[in-house]
């Protein structure tokens, strides 16, 4: 069972995440990616910046492990197609133009990281896009029964696969200054 496989985790996550969103993760991606291009957002949570990359003129798809985020998304009439999917093996025969996930692939060990960002590239055709915030820092912390993965640049070098280009970067304040960072990366052919 997974941390938001509950009600109860579900709910207070939706309480700690007020009052943040992706509007200027998606402005950034808005830069580089054309309006009407597909966009799957991995860890969808209660849709929140799924319809920001709507309403940026893109077509996204939500996808989230939890199917208690999945249900609230449903029951609450939510227009765009929904996906369960686990972030690491993301096992879908569709592809898209972009991938976006925001504050959610630093659940997930270096190990995971890796193996996701290898099958993120499966997804995308050459010249397609990916978009992640993470949280800034070195190492592990655990918060109840929730691995949080920090990175560094040098760290989310580690865990690309060379189909995959990091063509921008920015440290950014979420809480702090400096806490966070997001990624933006380009499938390429390897040399």
């Amino acid at each position: 069972m997974g941390y938001y496989d509950s009600e109860d985790k579900v709910e207070q996550y939706v309480g700690l995440a007020e009052g943040y969103d992706g509007a200027a993760l998606i402005e950034r991606l808005s830069a580089d990616l054309a309006e009407g291009s597909t966009v799957l957002e991995i860890g969808m949570g209660p849709g929140k910046d799924l319809a920001l990359l709507s309403a940026a003129g893109f077509k996204p798809t939500g996808s989230d492990r939890s199917q208690v985020f999945l249900q609230r998304y449903r029951q609450a009439g939510g227009p765009r197609p929904i996906l369960h999917l686990d972030a690491v093996t993301l096992e879908t025969d569709q592809t898209f133009d972009a991938i976006y996930s925001n504050k959610v692939l630093h659940h997930l060990t270096r190990e995971e990281m890796a193996a996701s960002m290898r099958r993120q590239a499966e997804l995308i055709p050459v010249g397609g896009l990916i978009m992640h915030a993470l949280w800034h820092g070195d190492g592990e912390e655990h918060y109840e029964d929730m691995l949080v993965t920090n990175y560094t640049l040098d760290a989310v070098h580690e865990v690309l696969p060379e189909e995959l280009e990091l063509i921008d970067a920015e440290r950014y304040a979420e809480m702090e200054d400096g806490d966070s960072l997001w990624i933006l990366l380009q499938r390429i052919v390897p040399e």
